[in-house]
């Protein structure tokens, strides 16, 4: 099963001893915009799948799935690339979070480029239209992931590890730029459904100004603009409604670990710990976990105490 999931109850409880079901989209919802690299125009929709499908991205314009894994990865250049049969989708990490957070475990994305549409920066909108497809409980247990020792890459000065934690998934993440407008910045939180949506949904993704021409350059960057990214030039903000939060960066790194994370295979149990992790890091992380089989272990789900919706 593909995608990370929560391990929790119907009604959002963590714990141990309630095994939770496996969900997919109540209806088919889709929706157009731009890709933030390409600058492409593309659609893109979310399809209801079976149990234990997980999580595939659907190429319509090459007839070409994709599926969401870690070892599908190939590029993390400021964002992340699956790569199947020679067909790429870029900049998975905002979808497939939002996918996470709605506790969404089996879904097809289908989309006619190679870039899901960037909306404002941030999974909100991708949410938004989660929630108005709905979800349907499916009549299968989760498995889960279980960390059962600590595991860490690390790159200079930044770190990304997975240790074990019985109680769900813990997730802490600090950041610190020369920018003033960033600085250093923390945030912990045990992730659940409702801390997702509230902590992190809306945090949008940033860049510095002056790397910008840099990236256009180098052919990224194309479809960006301060109505889909935050841009800090030094000590300024430069969008004219500032921040939505104060700490809106750290929060979208955390949503970016959520999406990266969300391509182990199967629903974590652990605890997160980074700093100055990014794309290439969270992937580096997963490759090295499933690299060493007494690190983890799948927990064969109980079967399902309650009934489906």
């Amino acid at each position: 099963m593909d995608g990370l999931a929560f391990s929790v109850a119907a009604d959002g409880a963590v714990g141990e001893a309630v095994t939770a079901p496996q969900r997919t989209l109540k209806a088919a919802i889709g929706c157009v915009g731009v890709g933030l690299h390409t600058g492409q125009r593309v659609s893109l929709s979310f399809q209801p799948a079976p149990v234990d499908h997980g999580i595939v991205f659907r190429r319509v314009d090459l007839g070409i799935d994709i599926p969401a894994r870690f070892d599908r990865v190939v590029d993390t250049r400021l964002c992340t690339i699956l790569e199947h049969d020679r067909a790429r989708v870029g900049t998975v990490e905002h979808v497939m979070a939002a996918l996470a957070g709605c506790g969404i475990d089996n879904a097809v994305v289908e989309l006619d480029g190679p870039e899901p549409p960037i909306f404002d920066g941030s999974a909100a909108q991708l949410v938004f239209l989660l929630d108005c497809a709905g979800t349907v409980v499916q009549d299968a247990p989760r498995p889960v992931i279980e960390i059962l020792r600590p595991v860490r890459v690390s790159d200079g000065n930044g770190f990304a590890e997975l240790r074990p934690e019985p109680t769900g998934f813990e997730m802490a993440l600090s950041i610190d730029f020369t920018a003033a407008a960033i600085g250093r910045q923390a945030l912990a939180l045990h992730l659940t459904p409702q801390s997702f949506r509230h902590e992190l949904a809306r945090a949008r993704t940033f860049a510095l100004a002056e790397e910008i021409d840099q990236l256009r350059a180098s052919g990224l960057a194309q479809g960006g603009s301060l109505d889909n990214a935050v841009v800090v030039d030094q000590e300024r903000v430069l969008n004219p409604a500032g921040l939505r939060v104060p700490d809106e960066f750290v929060r979208h790194k955390l949503l970016d670990a959520v999406g990266d994370l969300a391509l182990a295979g199967a629903p974590l149990r652990g605890r997160f710990t980074a700093h100055r992790s990014g794309h290439t890091l969270n992937n580096r992380l997963l490759r090295a976990l499933f690299a060493d089989r007494a690190a983890w272990r799948e927990v064969e789900p109980a079967p399902l105490a309650i009934a489906a919706e």
